[in-house]
């Protein structure tokens, strides 16, 4: 397991409680916006943005960069927080999220937002577009690497499967999946239950995923993604693995809303609103200023 020095993990810890608190803040202020998968895939954001990727803020556009796709694109708001203190613009500009003239939108959009990738919000499109990007980088031969963030409930669309066959066929050791594997969906399976109408349970719920993409022929690593010692272990891991021409998959084990008491580990909050006793409550326990929390 890579060695992270004290004072470096300290700073990644502070960082994703810095995103977090940013996540929920803004969407208070924007009154609309999602909460569970931003919290869940914060620290994984945060250990690619500060640790991993070979990217530059003030050259977003830079063509020998590392690329990122956050395919789950409800959750832009939890990459827009990271974008924001890596520098790639003001986190000021947070404020804006979802105003109709923004460039930070409910969606990441590409054309509007430095640092964004790909334009993503219809799931189950991302790992597509990874899958050409790395093709283009290999008959280019560029060695850049791209990276793409699923949700373990966006893995139910058929179209992710048929990115996954393709990326072994096409021996695209330069591409790395990263699952959120945080247990709960908005809605599932019908539900045998009268009181509820969609079973919000597991989605992949007695699947071995493992097994799954290892079958297709991808190297797959595991990892628990709220511990940056593993984290940052096992990404470094998936970029050694480029030289055996296969795509790598990460199964991140995580918590849907981690971080903050009342967003933990229920379905309830893949959206919402924080009241400003919420507010006061998250930054208290993400031990953040509330100066400002509201305008």
């Amino acid at each position: 397991m890579t060695a992270l020095e004290q004072q470096e993990l300290q700073l990644l810890e502070e960082t994703a409680r810095q995103g977090r608190w940013h996540v929920i803040r803004t969407v208070a202020e924007a009154k609309a916006g999602h909460i569970g998968g931003p919290l869940s895939a914060m620290d994984l954001l945060v250990a690619l943005y500060f640790r991993q990727l070979r990217v530059n803020p003030d050259q977003p556009d830079h063509p020998d960069r590392d690329r990122f796709i956050l395919s789950k694109g409800h959750c832009a708001v939890g990459l827009y927080s990271v974008l924001a203190l890596r520098g790639y613009f003001p986190i000021e500009e947070l404020a804006s999220f979802d105003h109709g003239d923004s460039r930070l939108q409910g969606h990441p959009d590409m054309k509007l937002t430095p640092g964004v990738d790909a334009s993503t919000g219809s799931l189950g499109q991302g790992l597509s577009a990874g899958v050409g990007i790395a093709l283009g980088a290999n008959r280019l031969n560029k060695d850049f690497h791209t990276w793409v963030m699923l949700g373990d409930g966006e893995l139910v669309e058929g179209m992710v499967w048929e990115a996954v066959y393709s990326a072994q066929r096409f021996g695209l050791g330069n591409l790395t999946a990263i699952v959120d594997v945080n247990g709960l969906q908005q809605y599932g399976w019908p539900s045998a239950s009268p009181d509820d109408r969609f079973d919000r349970s597991e989605p992949w719920s007695g699947v071995d995923l493992a097994a799954v993409f290892g079958g297709f022929g991808w190297n797959v690593l595991e990892t628990d993604g709220h511990s940056f010692p593993e984290i940052v272990d096992t990404l470094e891991r998936a970029q050694a693995l480029r030289s055996s021409g296969r795509p790598t998959v990460i199964l991140a084990r995580t918590v849907k809303g981690k971080g903050v008491s009342f967003t933990e580990g229920t379905y309830k909050w893949h959206n919402g609103v924080a009241s400003a006793e919420q507010l006061e409550l998250a930054a208290a326990e993400l031990k953040q200023n509330t100066k400002g929390a509201l305008r």
